[in-house]
């Protein structure tokens, strides 16, 4: 009995954990094979490909919080039928991520956000992407 009750929370486990792992995806773009998500030129095609596609049925999923000469970052893995890439995304307003903010991220990395809404800023020498809402965090 005992053994039919350890299986039972190992399989209910397993299938809780892949559950919330984000869709597979696969990146055909050379671009963002060859760059780094925090390069100009990684972040003009990430705009590029943002404005021919339709973006209501974009998925973004946590990968990492990050600090470095004063900015804050949170990186997402972007993602639809035809996008695979990594999203730096600039945060000066902590509101509703003051928890992430807190634990720099951990236990919530692979969480999914719904509706993020972010502002694109650019000009020749820089492409910021600026946080400004999102709907809920799915974990």
């Amino acid at each position: 009995m005992k053994k039919n009750k350890l299986i039972l929370v190992l399989v209910t486990s397993f299938l809780g954990f892949i559950s919330c792992d984000r869709p597979a995806c696969e990146n055909s773009n050379l671009i963002f094979e060859n760059n780094s998500p925090n390069s100009k030129v990684y972040k003009d095609e990430l705009v590029k490909q943002l404005n021919t596609i339709d973006k209501t049925k974009l998925t973004y999923w946590l990968q990492k919080y990050d600090a470095q000469n004063g900015k804050e970052s949170l990186y997402f893995h972007i993602q639809d039928d035809g996008l695979c890439a990594i999203l730096q995304l600039t945060i000066n307003d902590w509101n509703k991520l003051e928890n992430v903010r807190e634990s720099k991220g951990i236990g919530r990395r692979g969480a999914e956000f719904t509706n993020l809404k972010f502002e694109i800023i650019k000009d020749s020498v820089s492409t910021e992407f600026l946080y400004k809402t999102f709907d809920r965090i799915i974990d």
